[in-house]
C-alpha cells in the first residue's frame, strides 16, 4: 500500500481480509499456536519461517497493528511494545551493551530523561545530553566510536521544540550512528520522519494512535535503510548469535528489527497486549481526521493564549513569533498537533489556581487524546529533575502544558478564559 495517502493507509492498511474473515482484525486472546508439522514449528524457533508461536514475541492482531503503522511510517517492519517506554528501552538493549553511549536530546519527555540519566546507566550505558538547538559540530563532540544511537522527539514533550531533522541527520549520517526519534506527539499523519533521514522511529500509541485514552501501547518501526553489513561500530549485529544457530543479523533483510523482536522482545516479554492492539487499531483509523481538527483547534487557542494579559509567553509552533515557526514550516506543513505550552504569569500556585478552575479542561497525566487537558510539569511528570535539569529540559515553574482535543474550540476557549480570570496578575 505504499503508493497510498496517509488518509487511506489509516483506514486500510495492517490487515486484508480473505474470503468470508471477518473486516477487521480480530481479537486472537491466545498465548500459543498449535502446529501439527514438527519441522515447521522449529523452523519458528530458528526465523527461518514466518508464523506465531507464542504471544511473548509475535501476535496476530498485534501484527495488524504493526504493519499498520509501518506502512504509515513508510518503514518495513514494526514491533508493537507493552508502551512507548518500553519501545524506546527495547531500541536502546538491541543495540547498545555495557560501556557504549548514547547522545540524547535534552528537550525530551520527563519518562524518557529519567530513562535516559539514571536507569540506561545501571546497566553501563552512558547518556551524553545535548540542546535541541547546539550546532552540528558541538553535537558531534559528543559522539566517539562506543555512540550507537542519537535520540530526540519530533515534537518535544512539554518543551515543544521542534526537531531540526536536516541537521542530526547529517551528523549521524558522517558518523555512521542511528538516528532514532519519538514521533509520538506529531504521528505520520503530519510528520513522517523515516523521509528526513531517521533509521527508527518510536510511538507512544497510547497516545494520539489510541486517541481516546483507552490502550496502552508503544511501537517501534524499522526504516530498514540503516548499513549495519561490516558495520565496526555495531558487532553484534555482525557476530553470530549462538542463541540462533549462529545467526548474523546484518545478514538479514531487516536486521534491526529481527534482532530487536528475536532477542530482546524475546527476553524481556515487553510486547503490546492483543486487547489493546485491537483498541488502538480501531482508534489509529480517525488518525488523520483527529490530527487535522486538533492542529486546527489548537492553533485558535494558542492564538487566543498569546494575546491573553496573564498569559506571559505560549510556545506552540504555528504562532508566526515562535521560535521554531520556521523549522515547522519545513517539517510540519499540515500542522503542529494539539500540544502546546504556555507561561501563566505567576508561580506554581498560580498555574494550580489556574488548572483547579478549569470546568471542561480535565488536568491528568496524559495528553494527545480526543479530550483536552492540561498538567504542570515541574510539579508531576518531571518532578524527578533537579532544578537544573528542568532548566535544560525547558520546563519553566510557570509552564502549563496544554493537550488541546477535538472538542469545539469556542467551548475551549472559553474554559480557558473564565479560568484565567482567576488568576491574579503581580
Amino acid at each position: 500500500m505504499e503508493n497510498y495517502r496517509t488518509e487511506t493507509l489509516c483506514v486500510q492498511a495492517g490487515y486484508r481480509p480473505k474470503n468470508g474473515e471477518s473486516r477487521i482484525p480480530q481479537i486472537c486472546q491466545s498465548t500459543t499456536f498449535y502446529y501439527g508439522d514438527t519441522q515447521n514449528m522449529a523452523d519458528l524457533f530458528d526465523l527461518k519461517a514466518e508464523g506465531f508461536f507464542y504471544s511473548r514475541l509475535a501476535n496476530p492482531t498485534v501484527e495488524a497493528l504493526e504493519k499498520k503503522v509501518a506502512a504509515l511510517e513508510n518503514g518495513v517492519y514494526g514491533i508493537g511494545c507493552a508502551s512507548g517506554m518500553s519501545a524506546i528501552l527495547l531500541t536502546a538493549m538491541t543495540v547498545c551493551e555495557a560501556g557504549d553511549n548514547v547522545v540524547c536530546a535534552s528537550e525530551i519527555y520527563g519518562g524518557s530523561y529519567n530513562l535516559f540519566s539514571v536507569t540506561l546507566p545501571k546497566f553501563g550505558i552512558e547518556c551524553r545530553f545535548f540542546d535541541a538547538d547546539d550546532s552540528a559540530e558541538k553535537i558531534e563532540s559528543l559522539i566517539d566510536e562506543r555512540t550507537k544511537f542519537v535520540f530526540a522527539e519530533t515534537i518535544a514533550n512539554p518543551a515543544i521544540v521542534v526537531l531540526d531533522f536536516e541537521k542530526l541527520s547529517a551528523v549521524c549520517k558522517k558518523h555512521g550512528v542511528l538516528f532514532v526519534v519519538d514521533n509520538t506527539l506529531a504521528t505520520p499523519a503530519l510528520c513522517r520522519p523515516i523521509g528526513f533521514g531517521v533509521d527508527i522511529v518510536i510511538h507512544s500509541t497510547t497516545k494520539y494512535m489510541d486517541g481516546h485514552a483507552a490502550a496502552l501501547g508503544g511501537m517501534i518501526i524499522d526504516g530498514g535503510k540503516f548499513a549495519f553489513k561490516n558495520n565496526k561500530r555495531y558487532p553484534a549485529f555482525n557476530t553470530p548469535d549462538e542463541s540462533y544457530h549462529g545467526l548474523v543479523y546484518a545478514d538479514l533483510a531487516v536486521a534491526f528489527g529481527t534482532k530487536c523482536r528475536a532477542q530482546m522482545m524475546r527476553d524481556t516479554g515487553a510486547i503490546m497486549s492483543p486487547q489493546n492492539a485491537f483498541l488502538t487499531y480501531l482508534g489509529s483509523d480517525t488518525l488523520a481526521l483527529r490530527m487535522e481538527r486538533t492542529s486546527r483547534n489548537a492553533e485558535k487557542v494558542a492564538e487566543f493564549l498569546n494575546a491573553h494579559p496573564k498569559v506571559e509567553w505560549v510556545k506552540y509552533s504555528s504562532l508566526p513569533s515562535d521560535k521554531y515557526h520556521a523549522t515547522a514550516k519545513k517539517y510540519l506543513p499540515n500542522g503542529a498537533g494539539g500540544m502546546m505550552s504556555f507561561g501563566i504569569k505567576g508561580s506554581a500556585k498560580d498555574c494550580a489556581r489556574f488548572m483547579e478552575s478549569l470546568k471542561l479542561v480535565t488536568q491528568e497525566t496524559h495528553v494527545a487524546d480526543v479530550r483536552s487537558c492540561v498538567l504542570h510539569p515541574a510539579s508531576t511528570t518531571h518532578r524527578q529533575l533537579s532544578d537544573e535539569q528542568l532548566k535544560d529540559a525547558g520546563i519553566a515553574p510557570n509552564l502549563v502544558r496544554l493537550s488541546v482535543g477535538i472538542e469545539n474550540v469556542n467551548d475551549i476557549i472559553a474554559d480557558l478564559e473564565q479560568a484565567l480570570e482567576n488568576v491574579s496578575l503581580r
